[in-house]
């Protein structure tokens, strides 16, 4: 703005002295044309002797003026137009920070193998990449240090040309000299105590600038190096920037990095390209996943994959502690913490959260107000079990929902159909369906079925291994909870996963501090043993929800409340007196219609898309 304003300003300067370097030639012409009438030859007539001496009178005076001109316009040069060409030249000119160098040496660094065999060339490099930021921390001191003496040099840049131009007009205009000398010396000699003044503050500041700019250098060449951060690693953050490498695909097999600035605005990552003058969006983060990867010789690297997994890219930090930071960020983010009224509060408080599910720990504390867990088993009371008793040490946790290969196909042959979440069933009469959009996170065995303390404890075991083992990818289904089973149904392809009957889930519950999550116990059992009854067996499967777990548990008990009450045709006559309809009359309502009435499947579309 400053560079445009001083070059608006020189040209009107440079068209008044233009005009006035224009006056003193068109004079000096006249005076050469006047001079030039007594050499032509229609000159010669009776009287051309009078017209030639007035015309030599009148060259005389306008080659005085003509030296007036000249002289005005040659102040003009030397007092208003060439100082603030020196200005623009010389203090506009503003320097690039060339970090050649510095980038040449974190490519050095980033390619770094983790071999421990090359100590001797990582403390190269690390020397290395200290020596070019000190070179880039001193040329960005010395810009800053030319940024602010601009602030005083501009303020003289705009003062002296028009001191000149002011100048250069009285010395011309003689005749009204005296009427204005009283109004201008004054003014004059204040402007002169301005600039005099601004230069005094300038030198002070410049050796200010100076002092603190040997301070600054003075530190040691730690401060430089990679890796070398003494802060601890905040994993509370809801926002992040900074320089990051990104794999970028060269051809079928073959890749590069480019070294580009990322930041997070709201729930997107943003990224800015050198010579752009802001960023542009790369990907939504919300119910994005964030997992450590190992990438061939690089240290540091990590992948975000967009919540349909389409769409995923590979990064790499400088350091430990910014690799860790920026997978943080991005898991926070992906939880939406960012939308709620105190974001700082909330990551705090799940990143504590997160902290006691890597610690060992009985159990977790219930809040005494709220309903957040529903049975139809019995529970226990007294002493909180030990871990031990609820699950078995080792016992190995299955983080996906792989479907068989000749499973699939099964149900994709000619005499099998796929399931419709939102409609069809094979139910031939269902009071009760309901979708909800999860991300299943994990299942284990466990030794019991009748305590919800099992649900807690296959919880903190499955987000614990998850944060130990950097697993973050999570697979996204559809659980369907209808009057008579629980279906996971693959959003993709409408297949079902899992199915249990009603009478199979024997607890569930919402966790008390993350709404999101919920979980419920199955019970089978084992005839391995040649037992009629079959040794019962429990497995906990443990979900994370687009909605709250609360919400879901509350559907699975209407569920089984609607399963006891079909035995006995009048409770079940007053449930559906008391429960509102669709207008076919088929499934329940769980949410009150506004406006026009819509079909159940609309309703259950609603509730999946969120």
């Amino acid at each position: 703005m400053l560079t445009d304003y001083t070059n608006q300003l020189l040209q009107s300067m440079q068209r008044v002295f233009g005009a006035q370097s224009e006056m003193g030639l068109a004079t000096e012409q006249l005076s050469k044309q006047l001079l030039e009438y007594e050499k032509k030859n229609f000159a010669l007539g009776k009287g051309d002797e009078e017209v030639i001496t007035t015309l030599q009178n009148f060259a005389k005076t306008v080659g005085e003026l003509n030296a007036l001109h000249s002289e005005l316009a040659n102040q003009m040069a030397d007092s208003m137009v060439f100082p603030l060409i020196q200005f623009r030249e010389k203090d506009l000119t503003v320097f690039l920070l060339f970090c050649a160098e510095h980038e040449a040496a974190m490519v050095k660094y980033s390619r770094l193998p983790k071999k421990k065999e090359n100590e001797k060339l990582k403390a190269d490099l690390v020397k290395e990449v200290a020596y070019t930021r000190r070179k880039q921390h001193q040329a960005s001191l010395q810009y800053y240090c030319a940024l602010n003496a601009l602030q005083y040099r501009k303020r003289v840049a705009m003062l002296e040309p028009m001191l000149g131009y002011t100048h250069a007009q009285i010395s011309f205009f003689k005749k009204g000299f005296e009427l204005v000398s009283k109004k201008m010396d004054s003014f004059l000699a204040s402007v002169s105590n301005m600039t005099q003044s601004i230069q005094a503050q300038l030198d002070s500041e410049a050796e200010a600038m100076r002092v603190s700019h040997r301070e600054l250098l003075s530190v040691e060449d730690t401060v430089y190096m990679p890796d070398k951060d003494t802060e601890p690693v905040n994993r509370t953050l809801i926002q992040k920037a900074g320089y990051l490498n990104i794999r970028n695909k060269t051809g079928l097999v073959t890749t590069a990095w480019d070294r580009l600035y990322f930041f997070t605005q709201g729930g997107n990552l943003m990224c800015q390209p050198r010579g752009a003058v802001a960023g542009g969006m790369v990907l939504d983060l919300d119910n994005s996943s964030v997992m450590a990867v190992d990438c061939e010789d690089r240290r540091y690297c990590f992948q975000i994959t967009s919540p349909s997994g389409k769409t995923s890219m590979i990064l790499q930090a400088e350091s430990k502690k910014e690799y860790e930071e920026w997978i943080c960020t991005v898991n926070n983010i992906s939880r939406q913490i960012y939308l709620t009224d105190n974001p700082e509060a909330v990551a705090i408080r799940l990143n504590q959260t997160a902290i006691q599910a890597v610690t060992p720990i009985t159990s977790f504390e219930k809040r005494q107000d709220g309903v957040h867990t529903t049975s139809s088993g019995s529970q226990k009371t007294g002493v909180a079990p030990e871990p031990e008793d609820l699950i078995a040490p080792g016992t190995p946790i299955q983080f996906d929902i792989m479907l068989p290969a000749s499973e699939f196909q099964d149900q994709n042959r000619t005499g099998g159909r796929r399931t419709n979440p939102f409609g069809e069933t094979e139910d031939d009469y269902s009071l009760l369906q309901q979708v909800f959009a999860v991300r299943f996170l994990g299942s284990m065995a466990v030794r019991c079925g009748d305590n919800q303390e099992v649900i807690y404890e296959a919880m903190r075991q499955v987000l614990a291994a998850r944060a130990i083992h950097n697993i973050f990818r999570t697979t996204e289904a559809h659980l369907m909870v209808t009057s008579s089973s629980l279906r996971l149904i693959d959003p993709q392809t409408q297949v079902t996963r899992l199915s249990f009957q009603l009478g199979e889930v024997c607890q569930f519950a919402a966790h008390q501090e993350n709404g999101r999550l919920m979980g419920f116990v199955v019970e089978a059992r084992d005839w391995s043993n040649g037992d009629e009854e079959g040794e019962p067996s429990f497995s906990a499967f443990v979900f994370e929800s687009n909605t709250e777990g609360e919400k879901i548990c509350y559907t699975i008990n209407l569920a089984k409340e609607i399963t006891e009450a079909k035995k006995d045709p009048e409770a079940l006559a007053q449930l559906m007196k008391n429960m509102p309809l669709t207008n076919d009359g088929k499934f329940l309502l769980l949410e009150p219609e506004t406006g026009d009435t819509t079909e159940g499947a609309g309703q259950e579309d609603l509730e999946s898309e969120a």
